[in-house]
């Protein structure tokens, strides 16, 4: 791994997302044929720089000392969710056609909703879910109005 790839914060805080994988190597070549990733550290846990963040992926568990009753584990049923990975692009329709042509499996194409952004929804092969969103130009208009 190069330092200059590591999420270390020399300062402040880097936000990285944690998933527990069943298979490493066939969720790691995912986001990285996929989306583009670049992996820093292959396995045990697998680092990856996806854009302007990480993706950690590790293998389930028991209770450690620093966490003494949680058991980590992929998705048991995939349509309750906890929470969603969410990337925000500048071309949904670009994006959604190459992750497709890449074998990304996504629930419905993009969607406009309600003219305040388009949005879709993918599975990574654990079942973690993945929204793909484009904001809409009133969004970013609005968003642009609350500077201050």
């Amino acid at each position: 791994m190069s330092l200059a790839d590591a999420p270390v914060a020399h300062e402040g805080f880097y936000v990285t997302h944690f998933l527990t994988a069943k298979d490493q190597a066939k969720s790691r070549e995912f986001y990285v044929r996929v989306l583009g990733g670049k992996v820093v550290k292959l396995e045990n846990p697998c680092y990856i720089k996806l854009a302007n963040s990480w993706i950690i992926l590790n293998s389930g568990g028991g209770p450690t000392p620093d966490k003494p009753e949680v058991i980590l584990e992929t998705p048991r049923d995939l349509n309750k969710v906890s929470s969603f990975l969410n990337l925000r692009v500048a071309d949904i329709w670009a994006c959604y056609k190459d992750w497709t042509a890449k074998g990304a499996h996504f629930l419905t194409e993009p969607l406009d909703n309600h003219g305040h952004e388009w949005r879709c929804y993918m599975r990574d092969p654990d079942g973690y879910l993945i929204e793909v969103g484009q904001y809409a130009q009133a969004a970013i208009d609005r968003f642009a109005s609350f500077s201050g």
